[in-house]
């Protein structure tokens, strides 16, 4: 008998057998070797990231963000403070180890259990973080925990005006997936934003990789690294 192909087989993605959701990440201390990520706590956190943020004196890293800039202790105190008690986003603070202090934020957010996936985002680098290998280690500590829970992809999303953060998702291992146009509106202005991600079967390689860049005999006395971060050109021979 001739087969009719107007019934023929759909193509669908392949199968997964034994999915199940998985646990949302918790709310708990990420430690690594120059960071340590603690949940956003506005009491103990906030006088420290105030300060360290009020040395951006042109406000300049607020200029992507959805809130900010703060120029009020009690405005910062009271914006921490609500973020604090989120679920998702899922804010962390991060604690530069060298320095002993407060320097940053990051957040787990739409968080999809039953599909495997999260964005990583509000990541706010003051000054004294940006360039250095606590920046790095705390986006390495985040991604580590989301494929650990048995997640299936990680995202990352900017405005896609936003180089720096452009150049940030590729040196950490994402892939460039396009350009969502006009899909916000944020501080009065359209945004096109750019979608990046790392998917699970990627994970191994670049994993392997952060932990060799961040191991302490990579670093000089002044906290320079010896050799790059190779991530980029794995994460290309990953996809392939």
């Amino acid at each position: 008998m001739q087969r009719d192909e107007r019934y023929a087989p759909l193509p669908v993605g392949p199968p997964l057998p034994g999915w199940t959701p998985r646990e949302e990440p918790p709310r708990q201390v990420m430690d690594g070797t120059w960071a340590r990520l603690e949940p956003l706590d506005a009491a103990a956190h906030a006088d420290q990231l105030f300060d360290a943020f009020a040395a951006d004196k042109t406000d300049r890293m607020w200029t992507y963000m959805f809130n900010g800039p703060f120029h009020e202790r009690a405005a910062f105190h009271e914006w921490a403070e609500s973020r604090s008690r989120s679920r998702d986003p899922l804010f962390f603070t991060i604690v530069d180890r060298r320095l002993g202090r407060a320097t940053g934020l990051a957040s787990y957010l739409r968080i999809e259990p039953a599909h495997g996936v999260i964005e990583v985002g509000h990541i706010a680098f003051a000054p004294a973080l940006q360039r250095t290998a606590a920046a790095t280690d705390a986006m390495y500590l985040m991604m580590k925990t989301v494929f650990d829970l048995g997640y299936r992809r990680y995202e990352w999303k900017c405005d896609a005006l936003n180089a720096a953060s452009r150049r940030a998702a590729l040196r950490l291992g994402f892939s460039f997936e396009g350009i969502f146009r006009q899909a916000i509106v944020y501080k009065g202005r359209s945004r096109d934003t750019a979608w990046y991600s790392v998917v699970d079967r990627e994970w191994p390689l670049l994993d392997a990789e952060f932990r060799r860049w961040l191991e302490p005999a990579n670093f000089d006395a002044s906290g320079r690294q010896r050799t790059t971060l190779a991530i980029a050109a794995l994460a290309a021979a990953a996809r392939m």
